[in-house]
């Protein structure tokens, strides 16, 4: 389960790397089209285009600038990532400064500059250049007051013209060496101090939106119940009516009762649940006006009184509840009528009868136990079903439950989100296929655990 849980999230967390669409993208096209929209209505915006300096926050924020094994980690919670970051350029002959704190190295150049790090005082930087001009990632910090950076958990980091140039080629996703030379000798040197903290997965924090700036888990609570309330409505009305119905069919096999009960479980089998819905939309809901057409509840739901709340919450639940149920009906009334009516055949349920078991007492005792272990293997799995919901027929009904929200993240390309909902997903799909497993073997009297 572990494995399987890192390898599809792993898988994914790539793919968002690679669509194009991410946060900077759409921010620039946004900015973009505000521009378009200015020029054509004549009035005067100014630079709408994202600084450099926005676009290497927004890297950091989503850790965009990272290696893709690095950057996944830091999801996890297994790497610290960069917090409190900030930067300030510097020459190859700055101007010198005296301070009585700064350290020097015989024989080697001091390159030296100030960056603010807070609002209580400022750090200055000294680091250790070697006669050859190459500098050496071991510099450190030393504040006004002589006290090392270090100890107030601040790291140091030195960018080159060289790393920031292939850093911009990546963002710009430029392939052209000539144009990638000549934006290195635009930079500078670069220091970069910051602290880190581990704030991830194994941490409790699936992150922040990007569209809704929000924390990803809030979102995810807050739709959890919504298909919760559906999917086990479903849940109960399915099985309490496709497993009778199974035992009934096989019973009354090639008789009218069961020719016409196929008739209507496949009618609804060959119709998706979303475009039926659509169907029950269009003429329940607009022309005959008999249920609501979107929502789980009315305007002013919560001044309502408590029985007329329960009237409103069900009018809304017919439609849709309908598109749930409609398309399970006839795998799981089929897979019930076709075991039974396989161990009812069977030499075992022969001999209980012969024995002087009645009819009745054979299909109840002996075979159901034994047929209903197929469908057992599916119980499992409603957990996902029942938590995850369905993302059309929500989307259909703007019913705002977790599955909308998973398919309003794969709209909005929302890292953080895209992650958050499909972790929940998997581990409610891994989790179903282990309960499957005890429940099948709870039910088949041939697994004995010794």
């Amino acid at each position: 389960m572990p494995l399987t849980l890192l390898g599809v999230t792993f898988l994914v967390f790539c793919i968002t790397r690679f669509v194009p669409g991410g946060p900077i993208d759409q921010i620039m096209q946004k900015q973009s089209m505000a521009a378009i929209s200015g020029q054509k209505s004549g009035s005067q915006q100014g630079d709408t285009s994202l600084s450099e300096a926005d676009q290497e926050k927004l890297e950091e924020q989503y850790g965009l600038q990272e290696p893709i094994v690095t950057a996944y980690l830091q999801w996890l919670g297994i790497l610290p990532r960069k917090i409190e970051i900030t930067k300030e350029e510097f020459g190859k002959n700055p101007a010198p400064e005296k301070h009585e704190d700064i350290q020097t190295y015989p024989g080697k150049t001091n390159i030296y500059t100030k960056v603010n790090i807070s609002e209580t005082g400022e750090q200055v930087v000294v680091i250790r250049q070697a006669p050859d001009s190459t500098v050496v990632n071991d510099a450190f910090f030393l504040n006004t007051h002589g006290r090392k950076a270090a100890d107030e958990g601040w790291s140091i980091d030195i960018e080159s013209p060289a790393h920031r140039a292939q850093r911009w080629a990546k963002r710009m996703n430029e392939k052209d060496q000539e144009a990638i030379q000549n934006k290195e000798k635009s930079y500078a040197w670069r220091v970069l101090m910051y602290k880190t903290q581990f704030n991830g997965l194994l941490q409790g924090t699936l992150g922040t939106s990007f569209k809704y700036n929000e924390p990803v888990w809030d979102m995810i609570k807050e739709r959890i119940p919504i298909s919760l309330y559906f999917g086990i409505l479903s849940a109960i009305i399915t099985y309490s009516v496709c497993i009778p119905l199974g035992i009934l069919k096989a019973i009354k096999h090639k008789t009218w009762i069961d020719n016409v009960s196929s008739i209507l479980i496949f009618l609804g089998y060959a119709v998706p649940g979303f475009a039926l819905g659509a169907i029950l939309v269009v003429y329940l809901g607009a022309r005959l006006e008999w249920f609501p057409l979107c929502g789980l509840t009315s305007t002013g739901f919560h001044d309502m009184s408590f029985w007329d709340q329960i009237k409103d919450l069900a009018h809304h639940t017919v439609l849709p509840l309908i598109c749930y149920v409609v398309s399970s009906f006839a795998i799981t009334t089929m897979m019930m009528k076709n075991n039974l009516m396989d161990n009812l055949s069977a030499d075992y349920v022969r001999t209980a009868m012969a024995k002087g078991v009645s009819f009745r007492g054979a299909v109840i005792k002996h075979a159901f136990r034994n047929s209903f272990i197929p469908i057992a293997t599916t119980l499992g799995n409603l957990i996902s079903i029942v938590v995850a919901g369905s993302m059309l027929i929500e989307r259909v009904f703007d019913i705002q439950g977790f599955g909308l929200l998973s398919y309003q993240s794969l709209m909005d390309k929302d890292y953080a989100l895209i992650m958050g909902t499909l972790l929940l997903t998997s581990f409610l799909m891994v989790l179903g296929n282990l309960l499957s497993d005890i429940i099948v073997a709870a039910i088949d009297p041939r697994i004995k655990f010794d």
